[in-house]
């Protein structure tokens, strides 16, 4: 199994920025790609940003710009700094590893991202 663990969601005013961290431990050599989610009230949950164990990234559209993943393989961690907050970035912003085809990803247990206008 892989288990994931959040951190550095918070309140912050439109314009500010916030870093949120994703350690990962266990079976690490089975993830293939790591990337944040999020879920604001009565949506669906969407993709952020992911990183792949090449390093390479993808984005959605409406972040593009203002946040930036990354990794630091010697921590088994990824980050996701958010620049330029928008209220619109309100949500439950959740940690995922891909698995492949055959095991099941792991998610982590959510942390609170909060914008203020």
């Amino acid at each position: 199994q892989v288990q994931l663990v959040e951190s550095g969601g918070g309140l912050v005013q439109a314009g500010g920025s916030l870093r949120l961290s994703c350690a990962a431990s266990g079976f690490i050599f089975t993830i293939n790609a790591m990337g944040w989610y999020r879920q604001a009230p009565g949506k669906q949950r969407e993709l952020v940003a992911s990183i792949t164990n090449g390093g390479s990234t993808n984005y959605a559209d409406s972040v593009k710009g203002r946040f930036t993943i990354s990794r630091d393989n010697a921590k088994n961690t990824i980050y996701l700094q958010m620049n330029s907050l928008k209220p619109d970035d309100t949500a439950v912003y959740y940690c995922n590893a891909d698995r492949g085809k055959f095991l099941v990803a792991a998610w982590g247990q959510g942390t609170q991202v909060t914008v203020s206008s």
